[in-house]
């Protein structure tokens, strides 16, 4: 017996409590099997890709794309427990050929009786049919199409038109991977019109990226000002950082660092065959420093259970690395930092910088983190009072690498010189522990011979 069935957002992770609808996968009338991906969402963490629980006929979309819901709204139904065949009606052949046109933008077809109308779309069918095939990526198509293409074949002659590069039919949702979507976003360019070139009809990077260079229309402007809606990972780290900055007493200490001997280590690790392949950067030793001055002043990688009473000490220490992207500050972490090897460590640090550039940092990837560096420097700035990521005790701020006069073995010589500023939480870190901490990172890298004797 068909039933509908109503699926709610769930939780992507960390007791997250709503999300944003980016892009459907689907449209009333399609066709779904378990584990079809069905909507893409961006959380206050992370995009997302949900696929589907039921298996059946999509009969409604309940929200719109660039809607914010909260979880457990229902946001898809589902009709399921029947044979799709039983509830397809037949289209005219005259409303499936006014979809193959040259410009489908222009084409209009007839809506079926009781269509349902989402976001300003229409739909056309109720369902496709039986499936009878595995369930795969393929192109949208309109359902017209789909079933005046099955009525012909039936009838065993073959009219049907061939494809058209680069069009897609009215209604059709473009095909894009969760990172070429978000390159589409962060460049301002509609993957609604770019010709796509990939397989089955995916939009590629190289589409997006030649859709740039041709020139994206520039954004609608009324007035002398433009508004932004504050959602997703910008609203989510204002409540954080506005949380921390006066749910914990900062303090911050400066100091500045002679790395020249840190900035010789890294050229030497570049050729270095045992390195070869993994980026290398200041930003590894100085990630290896913080984590060997952890194991000196364990009492940094804590944090503060206000309920409890509790100061509680943290026996690992997941590394978060601040990472500005487009959707905003990310902190992702690397987990058990402190036993990674050197070679280990940089692989990591590459493969979170890639993650993050990319958007497909998860949730759990920015959860459980216990101190954080953020790498100021790669912005041309000497230094800052950073922010506590929420829940740690500790944050270390890098500035750039610079060449100045400094004093070294009794002459004014020119040396690359850095400033270190460490924030810590005054609740859990006095300042004999802090600037002890910043003291022992600094001493590391103005002689990095004495973090090798500790690899």
């Amino acid at each position: 017996m068909p039933t509908v069935q109503q699926f709610r957002l769930p939780d992507a992770g960390e007791g997250l409590t709503e999300a944003e609808i980016v892009s459907w996968r689907v449209r009333p009338g399609d066709t779904v099997a378990v584990n079809d991906p069905i909507v893409e969402i961006e959380t206050a963490k992370s995009l997302v890709e949900l696929p589907s629980p039921f298996a059946g006929v999509i009969t409604e979309l309940l929200v719109a794309e660039g809607d914010t819901v909260q979880v457990g709204t229902p946001i898809i139904a589902v009709r399921t427990g029947g044979p799709a065949a039983d509830i397809v009606p037949v289209v005219p052949l005259a409303a499936a050929a006014a979809v193959v046109v040259a410009d489908n933008r222009a084409a209009q077809v007839p809506a079926a009786e009781g269509a349902v109308t989402v976001g300003g779309r229409t739909s056309v069918l109720v369902g496709y049919g039986p499936r009878t095939t595995a369930a795969s990526r393929r192109p949208r198509t309109n359902p017209a199409v789909i079933k005046q293409s099955a009525v012909i074949k039936q009838s065993g002659v073959s009219t049907e038109p061939g494809p058209v590069p680069g069009l897609r039919p009215v209604g059709a949702a473009p095909l894009a991977k969760p990172p070429v979507r978000k390159l589409a976003r962060d460049l301002g360019i509609d993957l609604g019109v770019v010709p796509a070139t990939g397989p089955d009809g995916i939009v590629t990077r190289d589409d997006v990226e030649r859709a740039s260079r041709q020139g994206p229309a520039a954004p609608e402007r009324t007035g002398s000002e433009t508004r932004i809606p504050i959602k997703g990972v910008r609203r989510a780290t204002a409540a954080a950082m506005t949380a921390s900055a006066f749910g914990a007493p900062h303090v911050t200490e400066w100091v500045q660092v002679d790395v020249t001997r840190s900035v010789r280590l890294v050229t030497r690790l570049r050729t270095d065959p045992g390195f070869e392949g993994v980026k290398v950067s200041p930003l590894l030793l100085v990630a290896k420093a913080l984590l060997l001055a952890v194991r000196q002043y364990p009492g940094v990688n804590a944090s503060w259970d206000a309920g409890a009473g509790e100061i509680v000490l943290k026996h690992q220490v997941n590394l978060g690395i601040a990472a500005a992207t487009p959707r905003g500050l990310l902190v992702p972490n690397i987990k058990d930092a402190g036993t990674l090897s050197l070679h280990d460590l940089a692989v990591a640090l590459g493969e979170l910088a890639r993650t993050a550039r990319e958007g497909r940092s998860t949730p759990s990837d920015q959860a459980g983190g216990t101190i954080t560096i953020t790498n100021v420097g790669v912005f041309g700035v000497d230094g800052g009072t950073p922010i506590l990521n929420p829940g740690e005790a500790a944050i270390l701020a890098v500035g750039q690498i610079r060449q100045l006069p400094w004093v070294h073995k009794g002459k004014v010589k020119p040396r690359w010189v850095t400033t270190l500023a460490l924030s810590f939480d005054h609740r859990l870190v006095d300042g004999d522990l802090g600037s002890r901490f910043l003291a022992a990172i600094a001493a590391i890298l103005e002689d990095p011979a004495t973090a090798l004797l500790q690899l």
